[in-house]
């Protein structure tokens, strides 16, 4: 991913180049998101500017309030930005109706959230091929047997969820985000709940969705180690990118977010 520095609210940070149309799984363009008005208001985001290319693993951290949950549900199409532009893909889903955004959603988007959200009273297979039949397509059991054996989960198509440990209901979810072969993955603290162990288990099959089946995933995290996985980690404060690692250890991650939490540096970004 190409980069320029610019300024932005006294601040040098890196910021992408934009590319060839179709070079980029997500465009984030000037998106802002305010709540309230008046002196009440909360600036969630404050401008962000980002491209992130197909087959890519991007990591966002930042301290609590930052905006990292803003920027996910944004960029997911979850929530609408006061201002900007975000595309998906290449298409804008910005002013798009919320019937054709759910269906977007549906069969173009996959999400692995930290508390699975499997349905119980469904099997395995079956909760891997929800979003084909929410979309109103024919179910692909070859394709469902596909994803779930390359999570390793190849013999549990008929079990439940409840079935089931921690760890293999996340790698369930996973299935499910990619049975659809979507553009973008959003993860939203997909170990927060998982032991050590496992969390690296499941973070190295997100990482062998990005190399292996050409997924894309957007992953929130306040785990440095989960964050080492990725290809990029973007530094959020304040609602602004404000800084990025490449292919970063978890050392590293972890001292650049002490730096960011410290409150001269908090100072400058607002």
């Amino acid at each position: 991913m190409g980069l320029r520095r610019k300024k932005q609210r006294g601040e040098e940070i890196a910021a992408p180049v934009r590319g060839t149309a179709g070079d980029w799984a997500v465009e984030l363009g000037g998106v802002r998101r305010q709540y309230g008005r008046g002196s009440g208001a909360v600036h969630a985001l404050r401008g962000i500017d980002l491209n992130l290319p197909r087959s890519s693993f991007t990591a966002v951290m930042g301290p609590s309030g930052s905006g990292k949950s803003t920027f996910l549900q944004c960029a997911a199409g979850l929530d609408r930005p006061t201002a900007g532009t975000v595309r998906l893909g290449g298409t804008e889903i910005t002013g798009m109706s919320e019937n054709k955004l759910t269906a977007l959603r549906r069969t173009r988007l996959g999400f692995v959230f930290q508390a699975f959200n499997l349905l119980p009273s469904l099997t395995v297979e079956q909760n891997v091929l929800l979003p084909m039949r929410l979309a109103g397509h024919r179910p692909d059991r070859r394709r469902a047997a596909d994803v779930l054996t390359r999570v390793g989960l190849g013999d549990k198509g008929r079990r439940r969820p409840g079935q089931l440990s921690g760890g293999q209901q996340q790698r369930v979810a996973i299935a499910r985000a990619l049975v659809t072969s979507p553009d973008v993955v959003f993860a939203d603290e997909p170990t927060g709940a998982l032991d050590t162990t496992t969390a690296t288990e499941i973070l190295t099959l997100l990482r062998a969705a990005v190399d292996g089946m050409g997924a894309t995933v957007v992953m929130v995290t306040h785990d440095p180690a989960a964050a080492a996985h990725a290809d990029r980690t973007l530094f959020l404060a304040d609602g602004l990118i404000v800084d990025h690692l490449d292919r970063a250890p978890a050392a590293r991650i972890a001292d650049r977010m002490t730096a960011l939490t410290a409150p001269a540096y908090v100072g400058a970004a607002a």
